[in-house]
């Protein structure tokens, strides 16, 4: 176990993560701006594209590539810089640098070789469409791109087909129709929301069962990024089929996880909250009525 104030170490540079726009380049931060023109280096996933949004603001910052191909070349020099007290920025083709690219790796190095690492918040897609989504977010997870060989695919959607948290997940145009028809399948009709060119001019949500999506790319070819938010295994069957737990009580749902899950008092109230639909406290003191002192 390490911890670690922000403090910087002498002599050394600092490894800045900076988030980019996910699309509308008025998701900049001045932070973010700033950032960049004040590094040594910036290091970029695609330098044609960071040299756009550079030109954008002015910036003029000295521009390296850092990509999944070169990492294990680029990573190590961009340590080097570090450690000789230059100043580096990370940025993504969009969005938050270290997730769904291999920027983690370059964190990690960085906090071996103890330098000082600093994120510099700004737009992320997942969480954009997440919040617009009209699913529960009190508790989800971010699977990312899914596999593209069918059976790794069926693989991954079978291990993430228990989960009961809301799903994130990211998709190309040209993919998207054979991803969610292995999820059709290996989920059943659960509520999807699909959302698309995030920030841009067209963005637009799609909202329904994923067989009411796959119906809505039929007659609209897909076109920009995709963001898929589906809803967890506990959600109410898009089919119109009464919820499992409809049935009971509150209180017998809430003892349901405790005895079947084996959750914690906390945990199951929480997870019968999401369930409901309702407020953790309202569930809570039910369940506290219902049980007595």
């Amino acid at each position: 176990m390490t911890e670690r104030r922000n403090d910087r170490p002498e002599k050394k540079g600092v490894l800045y993560l900076v988030g980019t726009p996910i699309g509308n380049l008025e998701d900049m931060t001045f932070r973010a701006v700033r950032t960049l023109r004040e590094v040594s280096w910036i290091a970029a996933e695609d330098t044609r594209h960071t040299r756009k949004l550079l030109a954008h603001f002015e910036i003029s910052g000295r521009l390296v590539s850092y990509h999944e191909h070169n990492k294990h070349k680029s990573g190590p020099e961009l340590i080097r810089k570090l450690q000789d007290g230059e100043d580096v920025a990370l940025v993504s083709d969009a969005g938050l640098p270290a997730i769904s690219d291999p920027g983690y790796e370059l964190v990690r190095m960085a906090v071996e070789n103890d330098i000082m690492v600093v994120p510099i918040p700004g737009a992320n897609a997942a969480l954009t469409a997440l919040i617009a989504s009209g699913l529960p977010t009190a508790s989800f997870s971010f699977v990312g791109f899914l596999p593209r060989d069918s059976k790794s695919l069926r693989q991954i959607l079978e291990r993430w087909k228990p989960v009961p948290e809301t799903l994130i997940l990211y998709e190309s145009p040209h993919r998207i129709i054979k991803t969610l028809s292995a999820m059709y399948e290996a989920w059943g009709d659960r509520r999807i929301t699909l959302a698309r060119e995030l920030t841009k001019k067209h963005e637009q949500f799609i909202r329904g069962t994923i067989k009411q999506c796959l119906d809505w790319l039929e007659r609209n070819p897909p076109l920009g990024e995709f963001c898929i938010v589906a809803e967890g295994a506990n959600g109410a069957p898009a089919t119109g089929e009464p919820a499992w737990w409809s049935a009971l009580s509150v209180t017998e749902h809430v003892e349901h996880y405790i005895r079947e899950a084996g959750l914690t008092p906390k945990e199951a109230i929480r997870r019968a909250a999401e369930d409901r639909g309702q407020p953790k406290r309202d569930v809570y003191n039910q369940f506290v009525a219902k049980k007595g002192p």
